[in-house]
């Protein structure tokens, strides 16, 4: 087992493309093509979670928080990202960063706090736009069908829950097989008509190598027409925060108490209570204040999230409660969301969980 396979199932689930424009995702010391003795997960890849991954024989840290956002003009130990970095390459230990690609999907960071609080209806607040593009290709009308589904192996047609979407049309195409050429279809040097099938297929970006290799391996013309455009349209798998819905309504005691229960916290920050129940609920882990706003506009009753800042607060307006949680707290089963993707795909490799507290934040209670 090489890095270089786990990172591969990791971009799969959360392609590096949808980390933020500051984000700083991916492989940040070691070389994907070391072989692979373990892997540790944690929050943070601090110098004592690369510590604990050599105690522990393992040589990769994926880690939710990069530990290197910008570039660093020297390395002399001075603060705690220089001491990580310099004990992951004293030891050969490989970082790994998988930060904002993994809050932007639906399955990710947000998804996993909504399955802890048992939301249902989950959907993403703030949809990324230009995230998609469409296809159009022409094939003869009897090679269609294999066409299509070849394109929907690949990942395109997706259109949220709805799978295998494409729309088609008939029509007759012209062409005229030149010097030395092999035509499917036609003789060469004779202008010949075809009924062919327009088909048009959407998918996100990330996917175009794959869905364009399908598309000329399941092709039978030796020249593929294709056009290939760039959508302006919301991607509504991919993006900011969560929306999701307690199966029933609580009140907001009940629904703090909760809070309390499942996150482990000493205290919770928030907003004034409005004396109404608690059903539609936004979610952002780690710092997302900036989404307020999108969570007023979309109905929310609470807005979980961290690093809420004093005068953000007032944002409410008396429109929803705001619960400031925290950001280590918000975002603790992030680790647990990792060791699945992995064990899912490599059940008897060494996948393990850190030990490792590295939540800076204390509360000191008297």
């Amino acid at each position: 087992m090489q890095i270089k396979e786990i990172i591969r199932l990791l971009e799969a689930e959360a392609p590096p493309v949808l980390q933020e424009s500051y984000d700083n995702t991916g492989l940040l010391t070691g070389n994907p093509g070391w072989e692979c003795k373990g892997v540790l997960c944690s929050l943070d890849a601090t110098e004592a979670v690369i510590l604990e991954a050599l105690n522990r024989g393992c040589n990769l840290v994926v880690a939710h928080h990069p530990i290197l956002f910008s570039g660093l003009k020297k390395l002399n130990g001075k603060n705690y990202v220089e001491q990580a970095i310099i004990a992951a390459i004293k030891h050969d230990i490989a970082i790994y960063a998988i930060h904002t690609n993994l809050d932007n999907i639906l399955t990710g960071v947000n998804g996993r706090i909504a399955d802890q609080l048992g939301l249902v209806n989950k959907r993403i607040l703030l949809p990324k736009p230009g995230m998609l593009m469409k296809l159009h290709t022409f094939v003869p009308a009897a090679q269609a069908a294999t066409l299509r589904q070849a394109l929907f192996e690949a990942g395109a047609g997706d259109i949220g829950r709805y799978s295998h979407c494409s729309f088609n049309t008939a029509g007759t195409g012209t062409f005229q097989a030149g010097s030395g050429t092999n035509p499917f279809v036609g003789e060469e040097g004779v202008i010949h008509e075809e009924q062919e099938i327009r088909i048009e297929v959407i998918f996100p970006i990330y996917l175009q190598t794959a869905v364009l290799e399908a598309l000329f391996k399941a092709h039978p013309y030796e020249e593929v027409a294709y056009d290939l455009i760039s959508l302006s349209n919301d991607y509504q798998s991919v993006g900011s925060g969560l929306l999701g819905e307690l199966p029933n309504p609580v009140t907001e005691k009940a629904f703090f108490n909760q809070l309390m229960e499942v996150f482990g916290l000493k205290a919770v920050r928030h907003t004034p209570f409005l004396g109404k129940t608690l059903q539609k609920i936004a979610i952002c882990g780690g710092a997302g204040s900036f989404l307020t706003g999108k969570a007023i506009a979309a109905g929310a009753d609470c807005f979980i999230t961290a690093d809420v800042k004093y005068h953000e607060f007032f944002d409410a307006n008396g429109r929803l409660v705001i619960a400031d949680i925290g950001h280590w707290e918000s975002e603790q089963f992030t680790v647990d969301l990792l060791l699945d993707i992995l064990r899912a795909k490599f059940p008897t490799f060494a996948v393990l969980k850190s030990g490792t507290i590295t939540n800076p934040v204390n509360h000191f209670l008297g």
